[in-house]
């Protein structure tokens, strides 16, 4: 595995094959954000869109916290940390914070979510940015902004109605209160729970099952389940789906994937 140069002090990048594995790494403030750990974070996304050799991306945490949101100590005592390079991205792209949190302009490719431990705030707000999503029997998560007297900004009032039962998420935003993984897995918040340590393990299990399709069809199926909202009349969803299916359909993956049937194979999709 292979650390990429667009790493950060907090936001460790790396090249597993056709997978990007993003590692939030500031355990001792419990993962809580940095202007570093937003830089890398926002770097991986727009890798990951540009480079065609990456089917998919991983999400996960160094330490016992995958991450505990905004770092309200900085913010309560004033603090505004940054980096230069940072604030020079500031100028050129304003919602770089909310592209490296997944509310703006989520990559078009899976993300795959591995949390171990507290994934309050800021960290459940991330969650609802992926596509599939693993807890530790451990985890706890929670969108607790109200509890402290704030809104949840990344998107948690608008998304979270759309992904759970809307009484489940009314219930989560406006109570402040942690939920525990079976929680989460009965609300349908995560898909899986696996033993503490071993969701990075069963991240890349479903990074692999990803990685052996097709990836034309991969991207565009991630970008009808993203694009394709509920508030879209069935018909006009349709015609979009279409849309995207067409150029799927006449590719020469295609053809490769239904020969490799019919031939009793495994497919060797190029992605063209």
């Amino acid at each position: 595995m292979a650390e990429l140069d667009i790493s950060t002090k907090n936001c460790i990048v790396e090249q597993e094959g056709n997978v990007l594995i993003v590692t939030l790494n500031r355990p001792e403030a419990k993962n809580a954000f940095s202007p570093e750990m937003l830089l890398g974070m926002y770097k991986a996304w727009r890798r990951l869109d540009e480079d065609d050799s990456l089917m998919c991306a991983i999400l996960t945490a160094n330490g016992d916290t995958f991450c505990a949101g905004m770092d309200l100590k900085a913010g309560a005592d004033g603090e505004h940390r940054s980096t230069d390079e940072f604030m020079e991205l500031m100028g050129t792209v304003p919602n770089i914070h909310w592209q490296a949190l997944l509310r703006d302009n989520r990559p078009n490719k899976p993300l795959i979510l591995a949390v171990e431990g507290y994934a309050l705030a800021g960290g459940t707000e991330i969650l609802q940015g992926t596509d599939i999503r693993i807890g530790a029997e451990n985890s706890i998560f929670g969108v607790t902004e109200v509890a402290r007297g704030l809104y949840p900004m990344s998107g948690s009032t608008i998304r979270l109605r759309r992904q759970i039962p809307y009484c489940l998420a009314a219930e989560i935003l406006l109570c402040g209160e942690h939920i525990t993984a079976q929680q989460a897995l009965d609300f349908g918040l995560i898909n899986k729970i696996v033993p503490a340590g071993k969701t990075l393990e069963a991240a890349r299990e479903y990074a692999a099952k990803i990685c052996a399709n097709g990836p034309l069809a991969v991207r565009a199926v991630t970008r009808s389940l993203r694009e394709h909202q509920e508030c879209m009349s069935e018909d006009a969803a349709m015609l979009a789906s279409d849309e995207l299916a067409n150029p799927v359909f006449a590719s020469a993956d295609a053809k490769e994937g239904m020969r490799a049937f019919k031939e009793k194979r495994k497919a060797n999709f190029t992605g063209q």
